[in-house]
């Protein structure tokens, strides 16, 4: 490349002697941040669109390297299949969470290698081995990269849509995406491709890359609630709020009133009483785990909250954790302190805060009950892993079974309007839920099968379900595995536990569409929102 040309033809002897040269592909906190700032920086980035993007591929080809197939037509058909789909993963970064669940840098030397492998099959079988094609890029090439099980999903349905025996021979008439716009194209010469790519859209919709049009106003929302963050952290470096009111007035005004708001904390020796430890009945451990969580964020947002007001009055010290406590208050965003103790939650400190309340009701009146309600709100539970566990459990010791050999099947309660009211009795077996939240397609109650998104309707509230209990049961391998998160972010870590902090379990749900059409529209449920 030129920027390694430049450092062959560098000759020490005529060169200064306090000339240094930094080469690295990772960021280095060592490096010198005077260096930093006056020398000059150079960055090498994917094109943004899918237009540019092929147009970039394509000026690294040429016509020689088609005759040097021989089956120039597969190869020029395949190829633009490999360079479509490597601009698709790339672009699809642009929208988030529901495009990839980790963002990765695919490099041009990944297209590089797949073509190379491209020729050399092409070249030396009869057939082309479309599987191995597929293996190759997605799984290695590419999916080499690729950490999250369900990204590796994706980009294996990603590549299986452009490296088919289809594309091949229908050609033309195999199209990419619903518009019909994007094709490989019945041409000959590298400049011919060149000039359909720049027919192409400049700007493509959301079906390009298999998405539903209302991600354009998901990633709008995200850009926008971005700025508004950017200009709320700059607003809390200002000296007052409104009405005149300086920032510490503001900050104890706040703090007073989550004060007021605060639940009380759960009593546990009577939790305890009312739910002792059964062999028969797992839930019972769940409450009391779950109470005893929320104690312990009860108690740091209300020591933090008097201790917040009596630094600001100059009754204590005010130490950094404090400091950042009123910081987020006055900008609205959950402490750092809570946030740890917390649920996870992307909701900002106003919607959070009503959330935790919710979440306490919901639990207090678990305990009023004294004993477990007809119904769930899945929504409101800390480790919800925990509880699908103790549902299993129950139902493993009440029938004399081994916890491994069962796994969920899920029913739709399609009839069910308000789970809250309508629910009165808890099923033989399993467990009913609701508070479970779609994005990326919607849930069709009248043909009880899962349907494209309504225009401007990013989310939707999927019916209440029923998790019962199966032995050796097998999967319908025409259902989508649709996966269920905590938030919308996707991404998590694994836990000690081998739980995620985020994934929570799939869920299987009916389809009359392939199942590749919602892995590629980014379909998955979720137990919160972001409001």
């Amino acid at each position: 490349s030129s920027l390694e040309a430049i450092v062959e033809q560098l000759n020490p002897d005529q060169m200064s002697a306090n000339f240094r040269l930094w080469l690295t592909s990772m960021p280095a906190k060592s490096f010198p941040v005077q260096v930093l700032q006056n020398g000059v920086k150079m960055t090498n980035e994917p094109p943004s669109g899918l237009r540019a993007n092929l147009l970039r591929s394509y000026s690294m080809f040429t016509d020689k390297m088609f005759e040097e197939s021989e089956k120039p037509e597969v190869f020029k058909t395949l190829l633009f299949g490999f360079c479509f789909f490597h601009a698709v993963v790339q672009d699809r970064r642009k929208f988030g969470p529901i495009g990839w669940n980790i963002p990765y840098g695919f490099t041009p030397e990944d297209l590089a290698v797949c073509r190379q492998q491209l020729m050399l099959f092409i070249n030396k079988y009869e057939e082309v081995p479309y599987k191995v094609l597929n293996f190759l890029g997605a799984n290695i090439n590419y999916g080499g990269r690729v950490t999250d099980d369900k990204d590796k999903l994706l980009i294996q349905t990603i590549l299986e849509t452009y490296i088919c025996p289809r594309a091949v021979k229908e050609r033309e008439n195999y199209k990419y995406s619903s518009s019909g716009h994007y094709y490989a194209p019945l041409v000959e010469t590298v400049e011919e491709f060149v000039e359909y790519i720049r027919s192409l859209p400049l700007y493509p919709m959301p079906e390009a890359f298999g998405l539903h049009d209302n991600c354009n106003i998901t990633c709008a929302q995200d850009e926008a609630l971005r700025l508004l963050s950017g200009m709320g952290i700059m607003v809390s470096a200002g000296g007052g709020g409104e009405d005149g009111k300086s920032a510490n007035q503001v900050m104890d005004e706040t703090a007073a009133s989550l004060q007021e708001r605060l639940p009380n904390a759960f009593q546990l020796d009577i939790c305890e009483k009312k739910f002792p430890t059964r062999y028969e009945e797992s839930m019972n451990t769940v409450v009391k785990q779950e109470c005893l969580r929320y104690n312990k964020l009860l108690k740091v947002i209300d020591s933090s909250l008097k201790d917040f007001r009596k630094a600001i009055k100059g009754l204590i010290v005010m130490t950094a954790d404090l400091e950042q406590v009123g910081k987020s208050m006055f900008i609205n965003e959950v402490p750092e302190l809570w946030s740890k103790r917390g649920p996870l939650s992307l909701k900002p400190l106003s919607s959070w805060f009503l959330d935790v309340v919710a979440r306490c009701q919901f639990f207090q009146k678990w305990c009023d009950l004294g004993h477990t309600p007809p119904c769930y709100w899945i929504s409101g539970i800390f480790f919800p892993q925990a509880f699908f566990t103790g549902a299993m459990q129950n139902y493993a010791r009440k029938y004399g079974e081994e916890i491994d050999l069962l796994s969920f099947s899920q029913r739709t309660l399609d009839q069910i309007v308000n789970p809250q009211r309508e629910l009165r009795k808890p099923p033989e077996d399993g467990v009913y839920i609701y508070g479970i939240f779609m994005e990326g397609g919607r849930w069709d109650r009248g043909k009880v099968q899962l349907a494209e998104s309504r225009p401007k309707e990013l989310f939707t509230e999927l019916a209440p379900l029923w998790f019962l209990p199966v032995k050796d049961r097998r999967p319908d391998p025409l259902d989508y595995r649709c996966p269920c998160y905590k938030v919308l972010s996707r991404k998590g870590t694994l836990l000690t536990t081998g739980h995620s902090t985020n994934f929570v379990l799939y869920l299987e749900l009916k389809t009359d569409r392939s199942v590749g059409k919602w892995i590629k529209a980014g379909v998955a449920a979720f137990l919160a929102l972001k409001h």
